[in-house]
């Protein structure tokens, strides 16, 4: 006999539809994770299979049929017979291509081991030569802001009438006359006239 709670409802049924709901949602769940599964490996052999397609050179064999390769054709192969080429368009059988083309491939062929290490150490020596440039020029104005500086107190020195004294060869302490202070103010005001 059926258990039947205060509101009138068997308590059995609830308990059987509850149980189902959740087969149906575990049902649901996994139908869900499969279609993500699928879609996921679909997006990754799409990705594996795009570089296949990318780089790929066209050229007719010897019978006269079309061959497809990611390596560039045999030495053999006349260059009237390579239809496609990586980055460029397919051929057209003028002679005023065929003429420009030897000289675009030379350029465009790719470097052994040795011309690009070769090519990385040329440019990380004029990186290098670069910095150091860079550094010395900075070094340079840095050195000069401090003499400026130095010149501009030593001007103002100068022209507010401090007792400015120096020593001679024999040690002994000169005091500056005027007639030497207005030569070292002239020049003085040449110094930081450069500065600016």
């Amino acid at each position: 006999m059926p258990f039947i709670n205060k509101h009138g409802a068997c308590i059995d049924r609830l308990a059987k539809a509850w149980r189902n709901r959740d087969h149906q949602l575990i049902q649901i769940n996994k139908e869900t994770m499969n279609l993500i599964s699928l879609k996921f490996a679909a997006v990754i052999a799409a990705l594996l299979f795009s570089g296949a397609a990318s780089a790929q050179y066209v050229w007719l064999d010897a019978k006269g049929g079309k061959q497809f390769s990611d390596q560039p054709p045999p030495a053999s192969v006349p260059r009237k017979n390579i239809l496609k080429e990586p980055s460029s368009e397919p051929r057209a059988d003028t002679d005023s291509t065929t003429a420009a083309k030897p000289a675009a491939t030379s350029a465009t062929a790719p470097l052994s081991t040795a011309e690009r290490n070769a090519d990385f150490r040329q440019r990380r020596m004029e990186q290098a030569d670069k910095d150091k440039k860079a550094a010395d020029e900075k070094a340079a104005a840095a050195d000069k802001m401090a003499n400026c500086a130095r010149a501009r107190a030593y001007q103002r020195s100068l022209e507010d009438g401090m007792r400015i004294a120096s020593t001679d060869k024999n040690g002994e302490r000169i005091t500056m006359n005027d007639d030497q202070r207005e030569v070292e103010i002239r020049n003085t005001r040449k110094v930081v006239s450069d500065c600016r």
